[in-house]
């Protein structure tokens, strides 16, 4: 079992890697405030000029990310063969792409959903705070919890 002093740092990432990172992947968390509680919805977003484009179509999503409240975009990935994992959190406010140019510029980010359905509504996410991470990924034995003496002790 590996002691506090030997479990490596996680690396806070540059604003550039971060960057990098997001446009890396395509699918991220969608976390918005609906009525009176969170909600996420994953979504397929893509990096434009420092900000974060989406599509959807009406509904919950659509409504809760134009309301007055903020929302946060996490983003993440793993190199397994490396053992290395990232996170990317973007917190800002979301609005609606409306002026014809700006729907014309977001139309040629080929902005494709994963899921079927009318997705006319673009949203723009402006970050007013970008953050990540970057982690080597412990092996499950070195992992540690209250339990793990008891577990040890049924499997000896």
């Amino acid at each position: 079992m590996m002691n506090e002093a030997s479990v490596p740092e996680a690396e806070v990432l540059a604003t550039h890697e971060c960057w990098r990172l997001l446009r890396s992947v395509s699918v991220g968390r969608l976390a918005v405030w609906v009525n009176d509680h969170p909600d996420i919805f994953p979504i397929n977003y893509k990096v434009d000029h420092g900000t974060l484009v989406f599509r959807t179509g009406a509904g919950t999503k659509l409504s809760a990310a134009l309301a007055e409240m903020p929302v946060a975009l996490e983003a993440d990935g793993v190199d397994a063969d490396a053992g290395v994992a990232w996170s990317v959190v973007v917190k800002g406010q979301a609005a609606a792409v409306e002026r014809t140019q700006g729907l014309l510029d977001t139309v040629g980010l080929l902005l494709f959903p994963w899921e079927t359905g009318r997705k006319d509504h673009f949203i723009r996410i402006v970050p007013d705070t970008l953050s990540g991470r970057r982690f080597t990924i412990a092996p499950p034995l070195t992992w540690w919890s209250p339990l793990d003496d008891a577990t040890r002790a049924g499997l000896e």
